[in-house]
């Protein structure tokens, strides 16, 4: 699976080339941990090279990913429909992904590993908090848990009553009435 996305950037022929594979909860997994507990997703990857130093590549990706609810834990499945495109080209001496759009790779590199780019395409296709749309839908069990263990707001000194800042020190008192005089 992995492997059919490592490039072979300097033997790929002209013309567009499709790569077809599925990802599971280990893809995700693999490298660095995630919140991935579970993935059924399939790519393509469209690669075309353009010129001798110039790619296009366009991953599709759609499926669905499970992962912790962030207010129950529970699992929950997540839609991944996700398009990217990104152009490549091979120049210089180091990397530079500094742009969203442009890949430079240096260009002695003869394979290009798209399995990270994958990978974060999915990833940033999530939302930014995974919840259950209804809390119905949450463990009521840890919903409870939470609540018991849920602590009372400290006020603010804009909610303290009168009576709570008449009781301040009187060298506030006399910067107060500096204040008041300008």
């Amino acid at each position: 699976m992995v492997d059919a996305l490592k490039l072979k950037i300097k033997t790929l022929p002209f013309g567009t080339h499709v790569i077809e594979c599925h990802l599971d909860d280990s893809f995700f997994n693999t490298d660095e941990q995630t919140e991935v507990r579970q993935a059924d997703v399939d790519v393509t990857l469209n690669v075309t090279r353009k010129s001798e130093n110039t790619y296009r590549l366009e991953i599709a990706c759609h499926g669905t990913v499970t992962v912790p609810c962030d207010r129950c834990l529970d699992n929950l499945d997540l839609p991944v429909d996700v398009e990217y495109c990104l152009n490549v080209e091979q120049m210089g001496t180091e990397l530079d992904d500094s742009n969203d759009e442009l890949l430079i790779v240096p260009s002695q590199w003869r394979e290009l590993d798209a399995a990270p780019l994958v990978r974060d395409t999915v990833l940033l296709a999530l939302p930014m908090t995974h919840s259950h749309e209804n809390e119905d839908d949450c463990n009521p069990d840890m919903l409870g848990a939470l609540d018991s263990h849920r602590v009372e707001a400290v006020p603010d000194d804009d909610d303290m009553s009168q009576s709570e800042t008449t009781s301040t020190d009187p060298r506030w008192e006399a910067l107060k009435k500096l204040r008041d005089q300008q």
